[in-house]
């Protein structure tokens, strides 16, 4: 398990870092489609976090800040919003957490517009709209700048979801999920058979290693915490598929 740490950080941050425009609001987790942007400042990292498309979807911008190097966590939809927030500065690397249609609409446009890099698990990469670069697996780490992120494989939402972890030198560790796992739950499943794996996965990837102040940005809504989760575990395991 990762050494528990304390994130008591809620900075003020930069919306549309291209622009280096100032947000005067605290971080709230809780963008909303056609609402501000909510910006997050760690120490290495800036997390942008914005909401698009008629599905509420999340797509999370991280820029390095030593490096300025930019890397956008689903091209979900709305290109023009996604291309807003990434600025003049432009764009390194886009990594889609799986197959869905709902996390790509704006992938071929985005990916035109800034000629980054393109990444996805490798058992969801052959059905995404453009060709992926950089196929990866679990254990993988994809860099931002001098930041990097480690590819954790969750099966059972899509056979190659993967979430990516952000452990903060100077932090509590920061997961972006996908659609694997949510305010209270994992994600969708196509059968029981799949639920079981993901929510084994979920157990024995994330909680059983990650502290309870990890937090979490899902592929919509709302973010939580390790913390805030932990204890419906069993719950889940008896609500089933």
């Amino acid at each position: 398990m990762l050494t528990s740490r304390s994130d008591t950080r809620r900075p003020t941050g930069v919306v549309g870092s291209g622009s280096r425009t100032v947000s005067t609001m605290t971080y709230s987790g809780k963008a909303t489609v056609g609402g501000t942007p909510d910006v997050r400042e760690l120490t290495d990292l800036i997390i942008t976090k914005v909401a698009v498309g008629p599905m509420d979807n999340n797509a999370y911008l991280l820029r390095c800040r030593d490096t300025d190097e930019q890397l956008l966590i689903d091209a979900a939809d709305e290109p023009e919003t996604l291309l807003s927030v990434i600025g003049r500065d432009g764009l390194r690397r886009i990594v889609t957490t799986h197959r869905h249609a709902d996390h790509w609409q704006a992938l071929p446009a985005v990916l035109e517009a800034t000629d980054a890099v393109t990444a996805a698990g490798e058992d969801d990469a052959d059905h995404l709209p453009v060709t992926v670069a950089e196929r990866v697996a679990d254990g993988d780490h994809v860099p931002v700048g001098r930041c990097q992120l480690e590819v954790i494989h969750l099966v059972g939402h899509t056979p190659g979801s993967i979430a990516l972890l952000y452990d903060d030198p100077e932090g509590a560790p920061h997961l972006f999920t996908g659609d694997s796992l949510f305010p209270g739950g994992v994600g969708r499943t196509g059968s029981a058979a799949d639920f079981a794996r993901l929510l084994d996965d979920v157990e024995t990837k994330v909680f059983a290693r990650l502290p309870d102040e990890t937090w979490v940005y899902p592929g919509h809504g709302h973010d939580t915490t390790l913390g805030a989760e932990r204890g419906q575990l069993a719950e889940w395991h008896q609500r089933g598929w």
